[in-house]
């Protein structure tokens, strides 16, 4: 299966066809889905000495690891504080640790595995309000609190030289989050898990797994048999996830890409190519692509259905930010399906003692998916403290049950954008 039509995809480096699970196999893990986390609990549990077949529905990096933003942003989707008043104040600074090992986890696979994916540092958040600066001296008092030492705010007159627009009030700057092109790295994190060997299943769609003691997957040609099984297919899994599937809510999530502009041009819009959003809740992100295109993403949807439109929307709100760009066409649009969680933090556990699941990134996928797969095989291997540390994260199913849980978060939706807006 092809990679969904976008710029990601007609800029992917070349990758190999993957063979269609045929038959019965064994091994001492499966992996069910070949985005982000599935590929790197592959690769470390392969660097532990593991056998491992992972079985993707379509082809590696499909899903929300092809298409997402590609912004590496530090930390979770919630303060450090309010995740002490989820699971205290070890756990949270444990959590927030956790999370820093995550980028570096990721530069060092990048490096390792010499994954050509445009990696780069840099990262605003911007206020579009005064309560946003408020909230972003609060966000910064935080990180200092944390001794990381990244960060600075900054003022409406510093913001004009890092973007060209006057619509922020000022922001925070961050050089520990950043970007890549994020279908190329989960294209390298498959080639790196093959050349650890494990085994990759494209076209092969998992119909049903068994969680007890003597666990496996099935897809309509074939089966895995294997001592553990991990679900890694996030928002794409369906009901595989038995309970764990009601605790999250695929969110739609779209971007935009203009035609290419001159060098200078590209240039002046962002000058030192760093990635921007802004804090509203439906925020808006953006940042330019090494053909000297803007791609600029918003206009989450939780109905489950594309609205009509969307490049025309989309291409209204980023000019509000660039009036600048009327002249440019629109020559890419794109989207795809993320999970959140109600909490809107990540969504570790155990269905059984033989089977792991990793879901809900809310947003923060890009890195918290490296540090995810190492947890789980850490587990896996008998080391499940830090495993467990995720795992105790409290987590509820999204109120209304599959019927009824869509309509409710699309009406709460309407007021968060009408607070955005107001």
């Amino acid at each position: 299966m092809q990679h969904a039509p976008s710029w990601y995809a007609d800029t992917a480096q070349p990758t190999p066809a993957r063979p269609m699970l045929v038959g019965e196999v064994s091994a001492d893990v499966c992996i069910v889905g070949a985005g982000y986390t599935g590929l790197v609990t592959a690769i470390e549990l392969a660097g532990r000495g593991l056998s491992v077949v992972v079985l993707e529905a379509a082809t590696a990096g499909w899903g929300a690891s092809g298409r997402n933003g590609g912004q590496i942003v530090t930390g979770f989707n919630k303060s450090i504080a309010e995740i002490e008043g989820l699971v205290g104040k070890a756990d949270a600074r444990h959590l927030w640790d956790l999370s820093e090992e995550a980028k570096r986890m990721l530069a060092d696979l990048v490096e390792r595995h010499a994954i050509a994916c445009d990696l780069k540092w840099g990262y605003l958040l911007a206020a579009l309000k005064p309560r946003h600066l408020s909230a972003l001296a609060e966000h910064q008092a935080e990180l200092e609190r944390l001794s990381y030492g990244k960060s600075r705010l900054v003022t409406r007159d510093e913001i004009r030289t890092m973007v060209a627009t006057d619509a922020y009030l000022g922001g925070l700057y961050d050089e520990g989050s950043g970007q890549i092109h994020p279908l190329n790295y989960a294209i390298g994190l498959a080639r790196a898990a093959e050349s650890l060997g494990v085994r990759i299943h494209e076209g092969s769609r998992v119909v049903r797994v068994e969680t007890g003691e003597k666990p496996f997957a099935t897809t309509a040609t074939g089966k895995v048999k294997a001592k553990y099984l991990v679900l890694a297919g996030n928002a794409y899994l369906g009901n595989l996830g038995g309970p764990a599937s009601s605790c999250i809510m695929p969110a739609g999530t779209y971007i935009i890409g203009t035609a290419p502009m001159e060098t200078k041009r590209a240039v002046a819009l962002i000058p030192d190519d760093i990635a921007v959003a802004d804090i509203n809740f439906a925020l808006n992100y953006y940042r330019r692509s090494p053909d000297n295109r803007l791609l600029f993403g918003g206009g989450v949807s939780y109905s489950g259905f594309d609205a009509p439109g969307l490049k025309q929307n989309l291409r209204r709100t980023m000019l509000r930010y660039f009036p600048q760009l009327a002249d440019l066409t629109i020559d890419y649009l794109w989207g795809g399906h993320v999970a959140i969680t109600m909490n809107r933090l990540p969504h570790l556990g155990r269905l059984s003692p033989t089977t792991y699941f990793a879901q809900g990134y809310s947003g923060h996928g890009v890195a918290l998916t490296a540090i995810a797969g190492r947890v789980i095989a850490e587990a896996i291997t008998a080391q499940a403290e830090r495993f467990d540390i995720f795992a105790r994260i409290p987590h509820r199913p999204f109120p209304g049950g599959q019927t009824f849980r869509t309509p409710a978060l699309v009406l709460a939706m309407l007021w968060y954008r009408l607070r955005d807006l107001l």
